[in-house]
């Protein structure tokens, strides 16, 4: 399980630290993608062969099975840590995230999330917003 939220900046080679708590549970090699929300998705070798596997499953004949499945895709990268804990992002992965310099990598369950910091900071005073009203709606089943 990925918990905890921790701040730090891109370098100058678009290089990011990955807390310590979270690299072992990330093997030797993970991938990153386009997430929800305006996030990057990271997943472990296992759960990212789960991912693919259920892309696989998705419909070639619908249009919204091809358009999501090339997205999800086209915009992955598989990942190993350096020596100093980092990543290197790809650019198209920065710029969809919208990351400039700072960022937040946070733990979220079974997957690690990277933000831009301010993209995040929104999302999660939106999220405090609501906080109580979503875990009622969730505890009825309602959502």
């Amino acid at each position: 399980m990925f918990i905890g939220e921790y701040k730090h900046s891109l370098d100058n080679k678009n290089r990011v630290i990955i807390p310590a708590k979270f690299r072992e549970a990330l093997g030797e090699t993970f991938f990153v993608t386009v997430g929800f929300e305006g996030s990057l998705d990271v997943y472990t070798q296992e759960d990212w062969d789960v991912i693919i596997e259920e892309l696989s499953s998705y419909s070639r004949t619908s249009r919204d099975a091809r358009l999501y499945v090339r997205h999800r895709t086209s915009k992955a990268t598989e990942c190993t840590l350096d020596g100093q804990g980092r990543i290197q992002l790809p650019q198209v992965l920065i710029d969809t995230a919208e990351i400039d310099k700072k960022c937040v990598v946070i733990g979220a369950n079974d997957h690690i999330e990277i933000w831009s910091e301010d993209k995040w900071e929104r999302y999660d005073a939106q999220a405090e917003e609501n906080f109580e009203e979503i875990a009622e709606r969730l505890s009825k089943g309602t959502v």
